[in-house]
């Protein structure tokens, strides 16, 4: 979910449409992972997984205001601060991945994924 919402702000069209069929696959409702590349604030998912993606997508676009209130937003829906960590990372790494594939060199995706 973090890849797909992050990829779909980074305009990263291979990592939206190859972690979205991933995505489809794992949570067995293929809308969920549109809904979360165009809005996860009204996709079908829990608010912990909206949680999860309000502090993703805040690392993502702006990162210099992540404060303490995000971590408690967190922690109040059972994330830990080693989960916390792994959602920032995950974000920056694929904040590094999205610009070099969608902008450098302009993967495509594959056609299975489609």
């Amino acid at each position: 979910m973090i890849v797909v919402a992050t990829s779909a702000v980074n305009d990263c069209l291979y990592c939206v449409v190859a972690h979205g069929a991933i995505l489809r696959i794992y949570e067995k409702a293929p809308l969920v992972a549109d809904q979360v590349a165009v809005n996860h604030r009204k996709a079908d998912i829990s608010p912990r997984q909206k949680a999860m993606l309000n502090f993703a997508l805040k690392v993502c676009s702006d990162a210099g205001r992540v404060d303490d209130t995000d971590f408690s937003a967190l922690h109040a829906h059972s994330f830990d601060d080693e989960d916390i960590w792994d959602i920032a990372a995950i974000t920056a790494f694929f904040g590094l991945s999205n610009h070099m594939m969608a902008n450098v060199i302009s993967i495509r995706p594959n056609d299975e994924f489609i």
